[in-house]
């Protein structure tokens, strides 16, 4: 057979995916949530998967204990998983290509095995450096320290990769500019289904908010680079605070911080903590507008998710976050780290309910066509075997 015959037989064969993941079983830690998306629509559209990872249902591992640096993960509902060669191997036995998500000892030594079985590799880039520097207090401020862990996560796993899933071009520009020579495939995580508009606006026509509660939701990991202390203080500088129910979605180390700081500047109890990701869509549907003050995103799930369900976006402008790709309109966008200008963009929504009703079927729709979970798993596939017919040229 040709292997132009090849090729089109191949391109029509579900594949067996390995998909290595640190943490599986927490849909609070965005990777581990991204992965299991991505599990569930792949095996949807015909091909099988294998997790890998702790509290995996097939392919479990045990944890593994770092001093210190397992309890602040643990805060971000991150875990960090024990290396199991034989684990790896019954995983990786017939698979046609493994993906791992992080670049630590899980997925280096899953490269190690998958390598040795003669199995073709590719790896994601979920992990931001600024996210661990923000996450080490004083570490953020030495010069340097972001590229040195850029460096590193090439040194690790990288460089040693064909083809990289970016979730976002700014990731990949980043990519670039600190060496990384891989084929990167800029792929959206996607959002699920379960998020949608509801069947009608809640918003009113007049403007009038003195006659009902103005629900603004954000959500995120409670960390210093989400800064969600610029959104508090932005509902206190709001000419509309005694309406504006303000709840924050998330877990981390400063929440009693925020709680606190809530207290004291708000004239309303904030909601101020975890929710299930199963609770979110519901929550999304009944709020009024999305805020994210994040200043360091690869792309924002929690963005994608509220656009989808038809809220309208203020989204922090920062070199470091993708997510104000999202933002259809200047409205859309504030300085990061302006509670000022972001307490001028919550006023400007809050008095125009017209202009959300406009814009939030047209950020619904943005979503649907460009970032729907079964598009991009179809470009995640493409990738694959992009990658395993490039291993078939080199035997």
């Amino acid at each position: 057979m040709s292997d132009s015959r090849n090729a089109a037989v191949d391109a029509d064969k579900p594949l067996t995916i390995a998909l290595v993941v640190d943490s599986v079983g927490n849909r609070g830690n965005g990777t581990s949530n991204s992965a299991l998306q991505y599990a569930q629509e792949l095996e949807r559209q015909g091909h099988h998967v294998r997790l890998i990872g702790v509290d995996a249902p097939d392919y479990p591992v045990e944890v593994h204990h770092l001093p210190f640096v397992s309890w602040l993960a643990a805060k971000q509902q991150m875990q960090f998983a024990q290396p199991d060669d034989a684990v790896f191997r019954q995983a990786f036995k017939g698979a046609d290509i493994v993906h791992i998500y992080m670049p630590f000892k899980f997925g280096r030594c899953a490269l190690a095995v998958a390598r040795s079985m003669a199995i073709p590799v590719t790896a994601g880039f979920h992990l931001q450096p600024e996210n661990v520097t923000y996450s080490a207090g004083p570490l953020r401020y030495i010069p340097g320290i972001p590229s040195l862990i850029y460096y590193l996560f090439d040194f690790w796993l990288y460089r040693h990769i064909g083809h990289i899933h970016t979730p976002s071009q700014m990731i990949a520009r980043q990519l670039r500019a600190h060496g990384y020579r891989a084929r990167l495939h800029v792929i959206s995580n996607g959002y699920s289904g379960r998020f949608h508009p509801a069947k009608a606006q809640s918003c009113s026509a007049d403007g009038d908010v003195s006659r009902r509660v103005f629900r603004i939701v954000a959500s995120g990991r409670l960390t210093h680079e989400k800064d969600h202390e610029t959104l508090i203080r932005a509902v206190a500088m709001s000419r509309h605070a005694n309406q504006i129910d303000l709840t924050i979605c998330g877990t981390g180390p400063l929440q009693r911080h925020l709680r606190r700081l809530a207290k004291r500047l708000l004239p309303r109890p904030a909601h101020i903590g975890f929710h299930a990701n199963e609770d979110m869509p519901n929550l999304l549907r009944e709020a009024d507008l999305l805020v994210h003050p994040s200043i360091v995103d690869i792309e924002s799930l929690s963005v994608l998710e509220g656009i989808a369900s038809g809220l309208v976006p203020v989204i922090a402008d920062s070199p470091l976050s993708a997510a104000s790709q999202f933002a259809l309109t200047d409205s859309s966008i504030f300085p990061a780290r302006n509670a000022k200008a972001l307490a001028r963009r919550i006023d400007w929504w809050i008095e125009h309910p017209q202009k959300r009703a406009e814009w939030g079927p047209q950020y619904a729709k943005e979503a649907r066509e460009e970032y729907a979970l079964p598009q991009c798993v179809r470009k995640f596939i493409a990738m694959e075997r992009e990658a395993i017919a490039d291993e078939r040229k080199k035997r």
